[in-house]
């Protein structure tokens, strides 16, 4: 329980030093600048799994797995890479939202840092609710497997192409619940107007990325539990991957055209994710083999984005 109240801390700091010093002031995040705090992020969260290795070969942890030390750095890598290959999905959908709800880039970053903040206790509870399954009932690893499947085939359709934020289930009942204006005066999510206290698009904007990302971790959640049922693994690598994805949306969200062939790789991380569900209990991968095929397609995806000539 100590190592969980310390790693929650740390998250808490990292967040609070964000908000409260880095980016005290509004401004528009610069790609040189998104690319040093990406490389911060990520340099963080592979830092971290020294701290994962020392935490399992000193026994400072529930072990309910058994995993040895090296099973437990190899597993959390594979759940990192995991779960920020599937976040570059979710940057492709938060550009939209902010486009459609005109949300101005110099307040895109304080939106996001809230979006974050929820998205830490709503996978908190699935991820917990998520273990609990697993471990109570060993026949949903196949319904988890044959959803990913499915959304695998739905990513390769293109079924979501066509996404409208301002027709999504939360802005229309949004609207009923409480008064929304177009305005929008500084960072404010909520401002006075003719004596009316209403929400204004920074604050739907945020509502409907944190139903979104709800949404993102249906799947992300079920793909890192193929992986590893430890609890501390799963959050771990699970909430490393989202706090970078902030800096990630500003990096590659003015590049999306460029990356036209990453969600292919996608689609076979997530395929292969489902199959290892399905197959679980009859065949038995190396922990190296999820994170080479992971790996390869994101590598893949990126330079066939690069190096393969756009015909339209």
């Amino acid at each position: 329980m100590l190592v969980w109240i310390i790693f929650l801390a740390c998250i808490l700091v990292f967040l609070a030093l964000d908000l409260g010093v880095f980016h005290k002031h509004d401004h528009v995040i610069k790609s040189k600048e998104a690319g040093i705090w990406t490389a911060i992020w990520v340099t963080i969260a592979l830092a971290f799994s020294g701290v994962v290795y020392w935490l399992f070969s000193n026994g400072m942890m529930d072990n309910p797995t058994g995993l040895t030390a090296n099973e437990a750095v190899l597993k959390y890598i594979t759940g990192y890479l995991i779960e920020l290959s599937l976040s570059v999905d979710n940057v492709f959908v938060i550009a939209v939202i902010f486009s459609s709800f005109k949300i101005p880039p110099v307040f895109q970053h304080r939106v996001l840092f809230w979006g974050i903040l929820g998205a830490i206790v709503f996978r908190a509870l699935m991820i917990f609710f998520g273990v609990a399954l697993i471990t109570k009932f060993d026949w949903i690893i196949y319904v988890f497997g044959v959803f990913l499947l499915y959304t695998a085939f739905k990513m390769l359709r293109g079924d979501d192409e066509d996404f409208h934020p301002e027709k999504s289930f939360v802005f229309r009942n949004l609207k009923k619940l409480y008064p929304i204006t177009s305005e929008i005066k500084g960072h404010d999510f909520f401002i006075k107007k003719m004596g009316v206290r209403a929400a204004t698009p920074l604050f739907v904007a945020l509502m409907v990325i944190e139903l979104t990302d709800i949404l993102f971790a249906l799947d992300s959640i079920p793909a890192i539990l193929a992986i590893t049922a430890d609890p501390f693994l799963v959050f771990s690598s699970n909430i490393l991957a989202i706090l970078g994805l902030r800096s990630m949306y500003f990096l590659i969200s003015r590049m999306l055209e460029k990356f036209r062939y990453i969600n292919y790789s996608l689609v076979v991380i997530l395929a292969f994710v489902g199959l290892k569900m399905l197959f679980s209990h009859y065949i038995h991968l190396p922990e190296w083999v999820s994170l080479t095929v992971i790996s390869v397609s994101l590598i893949g995806g990126i330079l066939a984005s690069l190096y393969i000539p756009d015909k339209d």
